[in-house]
């Protein structure tokens, strides 16, 4: 894509993010900033800044009626919609502090977060949302109202027996002729927003961020990214993540660029058709998955077709590299406008056709994905960073694209290494601490300013590259230590394993316990003669075998006693409703470890 127009507000121009809002208002009334997609006409809507203001001011007139003071706290549980930016801009405008909570996660956990927070008004997404988190709730009595956005066609959210709920739009509608206060001229040092982490041991624990934390964090961003007025993204991770929140919501306000909510996961493939945006956010799960789906079409295709794409995987890759400075050019390059025609440009078209930049982050990005998608012509670079950083410490930059780091910090960041390998980190989005949680906050920054990522990492050529988790080592009998992530991202390639997590502290071998995602064991069942339908199938002999050869060819260029010995198979999903993943999709160890306790120990025996 070529280019655009720029029109950034700094952080500074903005003030606060509520003030980033009313100057990007100011500034483009008329640009559309929203699209989403209204099911009841089955057609895309936009919506200009201006729209939006008029949706603030609404808003901020209904919150006006409510008991509610500067620095109490408000809730926001529903999946990205304009209605979602509405609502924040009109609570921060207030004065109020934004907690924003992931639809999927368990109803004991949003009662836990909004009882630690004290949140005053809860906003929720639709009726059987609702009714999801009703019995949970029924004992949080700092809750003073619950709004119900869509209370859906047989039961109106006012007919609850609980008094605290209101249906919106009559909520909306009862304080329509009232003149909310002025916007308050907040201080850019103040609490924004208070963030629960989804720790994979213990309680989330609330990462306070203010204004300026978020604003310093999105305009650096910018300056390493150019974004453009024409930009479009497609939002399709949740907004209660920071990393869409800051990268795919302030970092296109700063911008004035247009931000379309995808449908569903499970629509993403026509919405991107559909909306052919010129960048996207994303996580590495996403392209994990699609490069699965690859490798299974090239899989049941003739042995040409998959030499055709490893060739073009490769060339791109060397055109990628010669680009970056990093090679040199070779005769093979010539083929590259035939490769990219029969190929590659058909894989970029699954993406829209014109993906200007894609931002993975969130996870490691396995090489072996980055490697494909980058040599297939996409733009992909890695970032890190976490909820106490608001969220963004580094990412690679366009022109010094190195995949397998996590890039360089960003402008305002310092970055060092400390004891046991750990990165530290200083700089504008540090959070100001842990909320009611003062011991965690001293244990995670020091005197001088100084946060412990837990991440252990190296530093060449101003590049980041994590190289393990101080807490997530498995130690062998042996003495020999193994990082269990680096074994899981190479066994998430194949599409058989919906998920893998590796045990092996204090014994002789790694072992592994795999969830088998449910398409794929339908397809390989009846290869070994196995009823897919019986649970007990997963414990043939056969299928035994058929997955640690699996694994020993994706992991062979593994050291010896890092190697998978033995396997237990579940047809259960991991899911965030049974307590085995977090909000963020991310394995709760000692959970599964819980779980199958008695096979793990079986794989041991």
């Amino acid at each position: 894509m070529v280019p655009g127009s720029e029109d950034v507000i700094t952080a500074e121009g903005a003030g606060t993010l509520d003030g980033l809002f009313r100057e990007r208002v100011r500034r483009s009334p008329d640009h559309v900033a929203y699209r989403s997609f209204d099911r009841v006409t089955g057609k895309w809507v936009d919506w200009s800044w201006a729209d939006m203001a008029r949706q603030v001011h609404v808003w901020r007139a209904a919150l006006a009626t409510e008991r509610l003071h500067p620095g109490d706290r408000v809730a926001i549980y529903m999946r990205n919609r304009p209605q979602w930016i509405a609502f924040e801009q009109a609570a921060l405008a207030s004065g109020l502090v934004v907690v924003p909570l992931y639809v999927d996660d368990r109803p004991d956990n949003v009662a836990y977060i909004l009882g630690d927070a004290a949140v005053k008004l809860l906003l929720v997404g639709d009726l059987g949302q609702w009714h999801r988190l009703r019995d949970a709730l029924a004992e949080v009595s700092c809750l003073q109202r619950v709004v119900v956005l869509e209370p859906g066609h047989h039961r109106r959210a006012g007919s609850e027996d609980d008094a605290r709920v209101s249906a919106a739009d009559a909520w909306l509608a009862a304080a329509a002729a009232a003149q909310p206060p002025e916007p308050r001229v907040g201080d850019p040092q103040a609490l924004a927003t208070i963030v629960y982490t989804s720790g994979t041991t213990g309680r989330p624990k609330g990462v306070m961020l203010s204004h300026y934390n978020i604003l310093s964090i999105a305009h650096a961003a910018i300056v390493s990214y150019d974004v453009y007025l024409e930009d479009v993204f497609l939002s399709f991770l949740p907004l209660s993540h920071t990393f869409e929140r800051t990268v795919g919501y302030y970092v296109p306000m700063m911008a004035g660029s247009t931000v379309a909510y995808a449908r569903s996961i499970q629509q993403l493939a026509d919405d991107l058709q559909t909306i052919r945006p010129t960048a996207l956010i994303a996580v590495p799960r996403v392209f994990e998955r699609v490069h699965g789906r690859i490798q299974e079409q090239l899989a049941a295709k003739g042995r040409a077709a998959r030499q055709l794409f490893r060739l073009t995987v490769s060339v791109g890759w060397r055109r990628f590299q010669v680009a970056q400075g990093r090679a040199r050019w070779r005769p093979s390059l010539l083929l590259w406008p035939m490769l990219d025609r029969l190929v590659a440009r058909p894989v970029r078209d699954r993406f829209g056709g014109r993906t200007r930049i894609i931002v993975s982050g969130g996870a490691p990005l396995p090489p072996a994905v980055a490697r494909t998608f980058v040599g297939l012509g996409l733009n992909i670079v890695q970032g890190y960073g976490m909820t106490e950083t608001s969220p963004v410490v580094s990412g690679n930059p366009l022109d010094d694209n190195i995949p397998a780091s996590v890039g360089v910090p960003l402008h305002g960041v310092e970055v060092r290494i400390g004891d046991n390998d750990e990165l530290l980190v200083r700089g504008c989005g540090v959070m100001l601490g842990y909320w009611n949680n003062h011991a965690a906050t001293a244990a995670t920054i020091d005197a001088d300013g100084w946060l412990r990522t837990g991440d252990q990492a190296r530093i060449e050529n101003g590049h980041i590259f994590i190289t393990g988790r101080l807490k997530d080592i498995v130690v062998l009998s042996n003495g020999e230590k193994v990082p269990p992530t680096d074994v899981e991202e190479a066994l998430n390639l194949d599409p058989l394993f919906d998920q893998v997590m590796v045990v092996g502290e204090g014994q002789a071998y790694l072992a592994a316990v795999v969830a088998l995602n449910a398409d794929a064991w339908v397809k390989l069942a009846p290869e070994l003669g196995v009823d897919p339908f019986n649970r007990e199938g997963v414990d043939d002999e056969h299928l035994q075998r058929k997955l640690l050869s699996r694994i020993r060819a994706l992991m062979h260029e593994f050291p010896g006693y890092a190697k998978i010995r033995r396997v237990h198979a579940t047809l259960e999903p991991w899911t965030i409703d049974n307590g085995l993943l977090t909000p963020t999709l991310k394995v709760r160890r000692n959970e599964v470890m819980k779980r199958y306790a008695r096979e793990i120990e079986a794989l041991y025996a």
